[in-house]
């Protein structure tokens, strides 16, 4: 137990340092994240909470979330990699994820990115959703059904104000996908989806 711990520390510390290293644009597309990725791996068998849908282990999920890593972006971040550059570069500034108990096997989840956008200045998108389980305690179906976004600082100024414009999703048109917690412990927690894409999280 001792021998994990410290193996544990070691490894977070690697996997931070080799994610600060990048910067964050980077980290959210890396082109090679073949070192961090096998760090992670290392971390997932040793995962200190091997069943975190259980209602014991939810205090630890719950919770605010900063993206540090994505290997093949994210649900808000691949939309920006389709933008046509009309100016100049896109700035992700920050990406978090906001998870908050919703019932008996449910939880309700925001995916929020910042972005500072060419000649339109910073913006906030984001995706609500759902995750929700059955006797599986580590893997979720996520099912988004809204998406949105605001000017935060629109042309830069910050003295504006503007609505949050929020589209549905209608039920027809909505997609449900597989989640993997397959690492969590205080500060740490990593995802997988169902087509091989890792992330990783650093606890706010």
């Amino acid at each position: 137990m001792v021998e994990n711990d410290a193996t544990r520390f070691a490894l977070k510390t690697e996997l931070l340092q080799r994610v600060e290293a990048l910067g964050l644009q980077q980290a959210l597309f890396p082109s090679d994240g073949e070192p961090i990725d096998e760090i992670v791996q290392q971390l997932e068998s040793i995962n200190p909470i091997p069943n975190p849908l259980h209602p014991d282990h939810l205090p630890f999920l719950l919770g605010n979330w900063q993206l540090v890593y994505a290997s093949k972006g994210t649900v808000v971040t691949r939309q920006v990699a389709s933008i046509p550059d009309f100016g100049g570069t896109i700035t992700i500034k920050r990406v978090w994820q906001r998870l908050v108990a919703g019932g008996t096997g449910k939880i309700s989840a925001s995916n929020s990115a910042l972005l500072d956008l060419p000649l339109l200045g910073e913006w906030q998108l984001r995706a609500d959703g759902v995750w929700t389980w059955g006797a599986s305690e580590q893997m979720a179906k996520v099912t988004f059904d809204s998406f949105s976004m605001q000017a935060t600082k629109l042309f830069g100024m910050e003295s504006w104000s503007f609505p949050e414009l929020t589209i549905p999703v209608l039920e027809f048109l909505r997609n449900e996908a597989e989640w993997t917690t397959s690492y969590l412990d205080q500060e740490i927690r990593v995802g997988r989806g169902a087509t091989g894409n890792l992330f990783v999280f650093r606890r706010e």
